[in-house]
């Protein structure tokens, strides 16, 4: 359809246009006869020197200078004119343009949309600037990963395939130059050149992995053989996040890379744990065999902002139930022990890993430990207000009775510690999952009850 103001506008600008035509054109007349008419006056005065001598005027000499004074009288005349209908111009201009909302005569053609504001990324050279691919890149740790390294300036690609991450802990992101969101399940190939790959992908929570845990299977070890074959083929240096789940119900404690674990391997959390376990195995098969450059990260107790809400873990749990004044839930007598550390620290070491030269296991997470039961009591003490009281039920199926990492080697091979206070950090979270009730409030969705899947609440 057509746009009548566009079309006024137009016809306004052409208007405009050959009336400054005209104008200029009238200038240039007006410098030539000008200095044609300073030629006339030099005469005159010979002229006039000449007559005072006895010569006398020509009366020729003496019409041509009344003609070139009606002339410039004349084009003086129609130059006036002329910005006086370029005045009515600008004027009407004006007035159509404020009518349309717009910002006078500059606006004669429609401003552009307003562009979308991005964080201010770091600027780097072609030279010094990665291609990177993250699997699971919408997910809770991996859209913080993708904001690590988009404010590092590289570029980077995230693939998800939806079923925990969600676009829009990415979103603040889409549309820059330097990112792209894919949607893609890392059980099928994928291809494309880059750098470096952080293999991400895999649900990590109980009620998430034992919805499907043929998938969950397939993920980690289909997913984790194309990661390694597309690595192959573009000479790129692929990161698994693998998991402190692989040490299983440890007997050792801390528990140190070099650890075996202790994994009941038909257990429900079997298709989780000993996936991850194959994950490794293919790594190192892959490294040994085709030389490609690996990054095996074991990964413990994480929280932050993008959790979900209902993905079972301990963390998100405890904090719903101590905004909400619900009874805190402890599966068994809260004597077991966990260490949590903060998403940002886990970043920071995954990719302090990626940019190492060490191909060997790294446990990333917090030492400090604390038991199931003292967490609860900090969470709901953190919470202002808090009514919820704690209570005990049955302790659950292969619930590990201690978890805390021996970190050594990060410290040792890759100079990484955390850096974030447990107290710090659950502030940040227990503020996000405030604001998240009070959107499903606005949105009139319930808020989430904590979860148990197959009689399974995650210890995670």
């Amino acid at each position: 359809m057509l746009n009548p103001r566009r079309i006024r506008n137009q016809s306004f600008s052409m208007a405009a246009r050959g009336a400054c035509a005209a104008l200029v054109t009238l200038f240039f007349v007006f410098v030539l006869i000008t200095n044609t008419s300073n030629k006339s006056i030099s005469n005159d005065v010979v002229d006039q020197r000449e007559q005072e001598e006895g010569q006398g005027e020509s009366p020729g000499e003496s019409s041509k200078n009344v003609v070139v004074d009606d002339g410039v009288s004349s084009l003086l005349e129609r130059i006036k004119v002329l910005e006086d209908e370029l005045s009515s111009l600008r004027t009407r201009m004006d007035d159509a343009d404020d009518k349309d909302g717009n910002v006078g005569v500059d606006a004669v053609v429609a401003p552009l949309p307003t562009t979308k504001s991005f964080p201010s990324v770091r600027y780097r050279n072609e030279e010094n600037r990665k291609r990177v691919l993250i699997t699971g890149g919408a997910g809770f740790v991996g859209s913080h990963l993708v904001d690590k390294l988009m404010l590092d300036g590289h570029e980077v690609i995230a693939l998800d395939n939806y079923f925990t991450g969600r676009k829009k802990n990415v979103e603040h992101w889409i549309g820059h130059p330097n990112f792209e969101m894919v949607h893609h399940d890392v059980v099928n190939p994928y291809f494309v050149e880059v750098d470096q790959i952080y293999h991400l992908a895999s649900p990590a929570s109980p009620p998430h992995y034992m919805y499907n845990p043929v998938k969950t299977i397939k993920t980690n070890t289909l997913g984790t053989i194309n990661m390694l074959g597309l690595a192959k083929r573009v000479k790129a240096t692929v990161l698994l996040a693998s998991t402190s789940e692989v040490y299983g119900d440890p007997e050792v404690h801390p528990q140190p890379e070099s650890y075996w674990g202790h994994v009941n391997t038909i257990g429900p959390r079997s298709c989780y744990d000993e996936g991850k376990r194959v994950a490794e195995s293919l790594m190192i098969a892959y490294n040994k065999q085709e030389n490609v450059k690996i990054r095996i990260a074991r990964i413990f107790n994480t929280f932050g902002p993008r959790m979900h809400m209902n993905d079972g873990r301990v963390v998100s749990n405890f904090i719903i139930q101590a905004l909400q004044d619900n009874p805190i839930t402890i599966y068994g007598n809260g004597t077991q022990t966990r260490s949590f550390q903060y998403v940002t620290d886990l970043v920071d070491g995954l990719i302090k890993l990626m940019n190492s030269n060490y191909s060997a296991p790294v446990n990333i997470g917090n030492p400090e430990e604390h038991t199931i039961g003292q967490f609860a009591t900090i969470i709901r003490d953190l919470v202002p207000g808090s009514k919820s009281e704690i209570i005990n039920l049955e302790s659950q199926q292969d619930d590990p009775q201690q978890r805390r990492p021996d970190i050594r080697r990060a410290a040792e091979q890759i100079s990484w510690k955390p850096q974030i206070l447990m107290k710090d950090g659950l502030l940040k979270t227990i503020e996000y999952f405030r604001a998240e009730i009070d959107r499903n409030k606005r949105g009139g969705k319930p808020v989430p009850e904590p979860v148990r899947h197959g009689g399974l609440e995650s210890r995670r």
